[in-house]
């Protein structure tokens, strides 16, 4: 009997320190699902086609891989909802047969997408990139419309004049891109580290020694993790671009229903 309590007493302890010094044994999922970008755009259209141009390397670093980093960002865009992305190989196929050798201006920018058969392309450059740690990488992005489709949101009394604005601008030759993003994401900014953290749930082994570090500790990583958010920030640009519309259509109504209650006030 003496034994036997002895025993339970000792299992209890044991179970009591399972708990305190290791939150494993306590369960936890096996697979979390990540965080997934949704785009803005009405699904009722068919999902827009986009295109990535290849990046021009402007970090002042030789062995910058600008294929590489399109190639993570057609990726990252790939799984995004509410958008299609294209291969990298078929934007060089698409230049090859229009003899372009690089992307220079937005008409260039908007003959390409057309050639791919995108409804927008990606054209930017890498301002820096530095794989030691901590890992530095920066890109500069514009989202250019070839095509009305890139003027739909989600909101049904926008869509009109989303539509009528971007057709006036590509009638026009508009240069200016629909979105612009600039992020230099440096590894040893805290903010930048909560972001590979945030990247990183659902994407790495809970069992792994570096755990969500994994995407500090190797550039080609690091480099998934920057088009991630590269495309995370042009779907909120894209997001508050089309919300605008919406917004300036409520003022304006705001407005004239001040002015005719003040009208009927008057007449009163």
């Amino acid at each position: 009997m003496v034994m036997n309590r002895a025993i339970a007493q000792v299992v209890l302890f044991m179970l009591a320190l399972c708990a305190l010094v290791a939150p494993g044994c306590q369960g936890r999922p096996d697979l979390v699902p990540p965080e997934v970008l949704v785009a803005p755009y009405a699904a009722g259209r068919g999902e827009p086609v986009w295109a990535v141009a290849p990046l021009r390397n402007e970090s002042g670093v030789s062995v910058v891989d600008a294929n590489a980093v399109a190639d993570a960002l057609v990726a990252r865009l790939g799984e995004t909802r509410g958008i299609t992305c294209l291969p990298l190989n078929r934007t060089f196929a698409a230049m090859r047969a229009i003899g372009m050798s690089e992307v220079r201006t937005p008409s260039d920018a908007r003959r390409l997408a057309q050639a791919v058969g995108a409804d927008a392309i990606i054209v930017g450059t890498i301002t820096a990139y530095d794989p030691y740690d901590p890992p530095k990488l920066g890109l500069n992005l514009g989202l250019f419309g070839a095509r009305r489709a890139m003027a739909v949101g989600g909101d049904p009394q926008a869509i009109q004049v989303q539509a009528r604005d971007m057709a006036a601008a590509l009638t026009a030759g508009d240069d200016r891109p629909l979105s612009v993003i600039s992020e230099h994401l440096d590894s040893a900014n805290h903010a930048v580290l909560m972001n590979v953290r945030r990247y990183a749930e659902g994407r790495h082994d809970f069992d792994s020694a570096l755990g969500w570090k994994r995407y500090t500790a190797s550039m080609e990583l690091y480099t998934q993790f920057a088009a991630w958010y590269a495309a995370h920030r042009l779907i909120q640009e894209e997001r508050l671009r089309l919300a605008a519309p919406a917004e300036q259509d409520g003022e304006s109504s705001a407005r004239q229903a001040r002015r005719a209650r003040g009208a009927d006030a008057g007449e009163g």
